[in-house]
């Protein structure tokens, strides 16, 4: 799992720095929440789940038409969410049954969970340091959000099919972000505990 290389940190380099480095990592795992923060916060002010959705694919078209029109790359993941955003607004626009739109945050879980399953995926957002004293832990901490991944889609099933908009979308702006947040917090306090144990013991 682990280049020859970066097997001993270099000397005089900061122990603290392979955990800190879980923050950087940490932001693009979170990153996927913005899209569902801003439908929550625009039902919370409609309290509509068809007039958050229409403004939702509003915003999408127009943040992707801003980093076409400023020249910025537009990457898959994006087109993905703005792709998930189309059909299924769309869909619950035209049926104006909401269930198509509360069904997306599954399939967006489902898929980054599934993605989560390779090993080792965590390994490119670290640096050498940290995959030569933690490696172990990171390998692990990857099964371990693929597993919240999943729960959330599952979490988010059941509310979607049996639960009121309003319910649904509570759990939504609130069990996702908390969630990751505490598994961060948890990885973060494990993985610093450990490195230092380690760097500690070979020195």
């Amino acid at each position: 799992m682990m280049d020859a290389d970066i097997t001993t940190p270099p000397p005089g380099a900061d122990v603290a720095a392979p955990v800190n480095s879980l923050f950087h990592a940490g932001k693009w795992l979170l990153g996927d929440m913005l899209s569902t923060l801003i439908f929550v916060g625009l039902y919370a002010i409609t309290k509509s789940v068809f007039t958050a959705t229409a403004l939702a694919i509003a915003l999408g078209l127009g943040q992707i038409a801003y980093l076409k029109f400023r020249g910025h790359p537009i990457d898959a993941m994006q087109w993905l969410m703005l792709g998930l955003v189309l059909v299924f607004g769309g869909a619950a626009l035209i049926t104006h049954n909401a269930h198509f739109i509360m069904l997306k945050p599954t399939l967006i879980y489902t898929a980054v969970g599934t993605v989560m399953l390779k090993p080792g995926w965590m390994n490119r957002y670290m640096p050498p340091i940290a995959l030569a004293r933690g490696g172990d832990i990171i390998f692990v901490f990857g099964y371990v959000w693929a597993g919240l991944m999943f729960a959330t889609a599952l979490a988010n099933l059941v509310l979607a099919l049996y639960a009121s908009p309003v319910i649904w979308a509570w759990f939504l702006g609130v069990f996702p972000l908390a969630s990751k947040c505490v598994l961060f917090a948890v990885q973060y306090a494990t993985a610093r505990f450990l490195v230092r144990r380690r760097v500690r013991a070979a020195a």
